[in-house]
């Protein structure tokens, strides 16, 4: 198996979070064809799921961080991305979070792996300020953004001026 080299791994109680694989693929365009992607660039053809997850791939590349594929201790099945997302035409740098399953969903995964995320953005790559970008109408990601204690920052700057969309702030720890 190739991996990216050199990619930290975060640990949680039930989870493990690395940097993705190319067996992760298959349930991340599985994901980005169906209607659930709407609220993060979806849906999408094979083929534009497949240069997305590309795109994945090299951010960890091209920054050094990025979105991590999230699995169960025990078990490699990729259940979704979190992480650290920061494409140059970016405003500020952000923790995102996607399930790829809606059988993941109302588990606690998603905060549990976030709340590493956004830890890990604080501690270990020193980032002067957290975002989550939410597009209008993700209430789970709105829910889950509060439940992590960031609150809506109207003032900020969002990545798409043409595209409106919320700016959740995480608290300094």
């Amino acid at each position: 198996m190739i991996t990216l080299t050199g990619t930290p791994t975060l640990d949680t109680e039930r989870l493990h979070l690395r940097a993705p694989h190319p067996q992760d693929a298959e349930a991340f365009i599985r994901f980005y064809g169906t209607a659930r992607a709407q609220f993060t660039g979806g849906p999408m053809t094979k083929r534009q799921a497949w240069n997305f997850f590309g795109t994945e791939l090299g951010h960890w590349i091209i920054n050094g961080f990025g979105m991590f594929t999230v699995t169960r201790h025990g078990d490699d099945t990729a259940l979704g991305i979190v992480g650290h997302w920061y494409p140059n035409t970016w405003p500020e740098k952000e923790v995102g979070w996607v399930l790829f399953d809606p059988a993941a969903e109302g588990q606690g995964i998603a905060y549990e792996a976030a709340q590493a995320c956004v830890a890990h953005a604080w501690t270990t790559l020193k980032w002067p300020s957290v975002v989550s970008y939410i597009s209008l109408g993700n209430v789970a990601s709105v829910a889950l953004a509060e439940r992590l204690g960031a609150r809506l920052d109207a003032d900020a700057a969002t990545p798409n001026p043409d595209k409106p969309c919320l700016v959740y702030r995480h608290p300094q720890p």
